[in-house]
Formats: C-alpha cells, structure tokens, sequence
C-alpha cells in the first residue's frame, strides 16, 4: 500500500491533470464529440417506436465509441510535459514513478467519469418516454462496462503518451493498437486458426462488453478490465523510470 504522502503526491497530480482537461479546448471538444456521439447513437437506435426500452445497442458499442476518445483524453499526459521540459521538473521532484504515473492516470479517469455523467441525461430521456420503464440493472451494468472500457483504453492511451514527446504520435500510437486489437480479436479471430482463435477469444473486448449490455455482471469480465489496465500503468511506471534514468 501506498504510504500518506504517497497518496496525498498521487491525487494532487490527479487534480491537476482533471483540471487541466478543462482549460484547454481539447477538453471540452472531446467532451462534447463523446456525448454527441451517444445523442446521435440514442435517437438511431433507441428512440425507435415499437423499440425495447434499452441502451443496449450504446452499450454493445462502446469500444468502437470509445475507441478515438481516449487516446484524445490521454495524448496529452506526459507528452506534453516531455515536449514543454515540464517533465524535468517533474523528473527531479520527489515524487515516485508509480505516484506520478498513478495521479496522471487517475486525473484521466475522473475526466471519463465527468464525460459519462454528461450522457446522464439520456436515461432520463429513456425513462420518461419509455412506458413500461426500462429495468435499472442492465443500465447499471452498462455504464460500469463503459466505465471499465474506457480506464484500459486510457492506460494504453497512458503508455503510449510516456514513450513519445509528440501528442500526435501518441494518439496515433494509441489508437492504432486499440484499432488492432479489435480487429484482431474480430474480423481477425474469424480466419485464424483454432489455436490462435482461442488466444484471440480471450483478448476479446467486444465479447466480455455484450455480457454487461445484456445486464450480466460477470466476475471474471470485471477481472479482465481491471488487471489489463493495472498491467498498463504498471507498465507506463517503468517507462517513466526509464527516462528518470536515462
């Protein structure tokens, strides 16, 4: 476990780079592309008369929503410290690389979360149109998947803005090897052969998010996420100690 001033130097870092989000207009642009996507999405494929009541066919789609956001949300969180000479004052500071990494992770998440709340609104719409009213459950379960989806892809986002001073290279980097992996673990796994298949199925993000739209909470999906994700930032640490040692 972290130590108290470990945790105070990690959410300090963490207010930083949510506020920061917000004084910049990436911040509000990536915002307003993500909610508006959800809008476009809501009234395709939801506000449908005759149409269950559900956000399942949002939920079901969230990698490839989610899939040009957050590289946009995590380009920039190191690689503009490395391209401004920030970092060095960060590199000489007395601030762990976990620490460092963690509260720029972090800071990240909260700016997803603020993002989420602002399609809020939608099930608000959903439930007063809706007669009867969708049931609660699968929503819950659907903006957790969301929720999961979206710290992965902003820790691979993460890795990739630790290892190039360019915020372009970073989102590229990002997602292309999001776009990779999807497709992979698609289109990909369907021409594989079954040795292979069967690696690729268990990389699937796309079968583990269809669970959660349907309202299924699975243990071992929610395992899936939160380990990839650690495995990222654990992994965006040590580049960062890299360059501290370098």
């Amino acid at each position: 476990m972290f130590p108290l001033r470990s945790i105070g130097q990690t959410w300090t870092i963490a207010w930083r780079e949510f506020v920061a989000m917000f004084r910049v207009p990436v911040g509000w642009l990536v915002l307003a592309l993500y909610v508006g996507l959800w809008g476009v999405m809501f009234v395709q494929f939801v506000l449908v008369p005759g149409a269950p009541a559900t956000l399942r066919p949002l939920f079901a789609t969230a990698a490839w929503l989610m899939l040009p956001i957050a590289p946009a949300i995590s380009m920039r969180l190191v690689s503009d410290e490395l391209r401004t000479g920030s970092y060095e004052l960060l590199a000489t500071a007395p601030v762990g690389d976990l620490s460092l990494t963690m509260g720029k992770f972090l800071g990240a998440a909260l700016y997803l979360l603020a993002m989420l709340a602002g399609t809020l609104p939608l099930v608000g719409v959903l439930m007063a149109v809706s007669q009867p009213a969708p049931d609660v459950g699968p929503i819950l379960a659907g903006y957790l998947s969301v929720t999961l989806l979206g710290l992965l892809f902003l820790a691979v986002g993460l890795l990739a803005s630790c290892l190039t001073p360019s915020q372009t290279l970073s989102f590229l980097g990002a997602m292309l090897a999001l776009l990779v992996w999807l497709l992979a673990t698609t289109v990909g796994r369907a021409r594989a052969p079954d040795s292979v298949a069967q690696i690729l199925a268990a990389l699937a993000i796309t079968d583990r998010l269809s669970g959660f739209a349907k309202g299924v909470i699975d243990t071992g999906d929610v395992a899936f996420f939160l380990v990839l994700t650690a495995w990222f930032v654990l992994a965006s640490s040590i580049a960062i100690a890299v360059r501290r040692w370098l």
